[in-house]
């Protein structure tokens, strides 16, 4: 996406370069878009069509609505003459954005038969070429008016191309034989590193993005910025998230029984669930062991590998368990920009779309980043000076400001290149079905 990202600057040069950045632009925008493709290809039309929870949507229903947010944004506005691929589609496809109009009800997605898989493949060509022309086309103030424009749309699909694996995750899980999306590699066991905790001073640091065409210059979502100062006391941070193994030990201490660990609505929602175990754990009744049902197949539970499918509820009863706490999403990015952090995590492995087990670096950093989303402490509420953007784009983040939590630093589902040290994801404090973990910190 760098592209996408360093268009304006590119076409502050000479012709060459500006024929450069056009094409560089050109291509971030068919990796990205082929990238989602490659991540459906191993799914039937009927694997494409399932929606298993009102949260979660059908695998064609992220491939066109990714297509409409192009489509509608970009091309309708933009390209003179463009003709929408059906007008019925916007309707179908829209996610949540009042400004453009009514739209068919999230939890009712699965019953979208039509447009079919394979009408959702004409649609996505038939933009793709429509954006085509309009980049071979376009002079160049309008290029660097729709660079800010694609930027958003590619990081869009990105975000869409990580919901598309958890989703048909969830919707695998149940099925009764447990189908896998991709054959099971071999894999081996491995011992985690120790767990250490760095310390770090605190005092007034500066978090947020920049904002483009300051210091980094580069792509962020609005909720990113403004860059701002904040005070932190001294504080630790653990150099790895919590293992699986961790974890069991808190399940044999009896940490679903026990609700002097637990938040109240935590406490309230495990009870009302039945909540035993991370999502997608089962008790294996012949060997009195666990097993995690996988993208790659269900397998026993592996001590090394990072938990994850646990929601801020059992990540904060955890913490408390451990005489511990989760770190604020202040002290996590300032700790990930410190120089005291390893950021080479797995992230998207189209082959192993799941965390892998930390091998010992020799040296204490900061390691984990790009196995699982850490929750943070911290709501997701608007840093200061915070504006959306006018109009429609304007939905994007700011509307949720409210009842969510942040969480930091990525999964093996995000796409390589997504994330940045001050990108805050966000979810509800229950929300189990993304690849969500924990990192613990403490007061110094």
């Amino acid at each position: 996406m760098s592209a996408a990202l360093t268009i304006e600057a590119g076409f502050d040069g000479g012709g060459t370069r500006r024929q450069s950045a056009r094409a560089a632009l050109l291509a971030s925008y068919n990796t990205v878009r082929g990238l989602t493709e490659a991540l459906a290809a191993p799914l039937s039309p009927e694997d494409q069509q399932l929606q298993s929870m009102p949260d979660a949507s059908p695998t064609k229903w992220h491939r066109a609505h990714v297509t409409w947010f192009f489509e509608t944004f970009i091309l309708q506005p933009h390209k003179p003459g463009y003709c929408a691929f059906d007008e019925h589609f916007s309707y179908l496809f829209n996610s949540y954005y009042e400004a453009i109009g009514a739209r068919h009800p999230r939890p009712e997605r699965g019953l979208i038969s039509r447009p079919t898989a394979a009408t959702v493949t004409q649609y996505r060509h038939y933009v793709d070429v429509a954006m085509t022309d309009l980049l071979d086309c376009a002079d160049d103030a309008l290029l660097v008016t729709l660079a800010p424009l694609i930027a958003l749309g590619l990081a869009h699909e990105q975000q869409h191309q990580e919901l598309l694996l958890t989703d048909i995750k969830h919707a695998f899980s149940r099925h009764p034989f447990a189908p896998t999306y991709q054959p099971p590699p071999g894999f081996t066991r491995h011992d985690p590193p120790p767990m250490e905790f760095l310390d770090f001073e605190g005092g007034i640091a500066e978090i947020g993005h920049d904002g483009p065409g300051q210091t980094s210059g580069d792509f962020a979502f609005d909720n990113e910025g403004p860059r701002h100062r904040v005070l932190l006391h001294p504080f630790r941070l653990a150099t790895r998230p919590v293992t699986c193994g961790e974890y069991l030990e808190f399940m044999a201490d009896g940490g679903y029984e026990r609700p002097d660990f637990w938040l109240s609505d935590g406490w309230a929602m495990a009870q009302r669930e039945g909540w035993q175990a991370p999502l997608y754990w089962s008790r294996d009744p012949h060997r009195d062991s666990w097993q995690v049902f996988t993208l790659l197949g269900r397998r026993a539970v592996d001590p090394a590998e990072p938990v994850c499918h646990v929601s801020f509820y059992e990540a904060a009863a955890y913490a408390a368990w451990a005489g511990k706490r989760l770190p604020t999403e202040a002290e996590w990015e300032h700790a990930a920009v410190s120089g005291r952090a390893e950021h080479t995590g797995g992230f998207l492995d189209r082959q192993h779309p799941h965390p892998r087990a930390l091998l010992d670096g020799g040296d204490a950093k900061l390691r984990g980043y790009g196995e699982v989303w850490e929750w943070t402490r911290s709501g997701y509420e608007p840093y200061p000076g915070f504006k959306p953007a006018a109009g429609a784009i304007g939905e994007y983040n700011g509307k949720f400001m409210v009842g969510q939590i942040v969480l930091r630093g990525g999964s093996c589902a995000t796409p390589h290149g997504h994330i940045r040290p001050s990108y805050r994801n966000f979810f509800p404090p229950a929300a189990r079905w993304q690849f969500s973990g924990i990192r613990l910190a403490e007061d110094l």
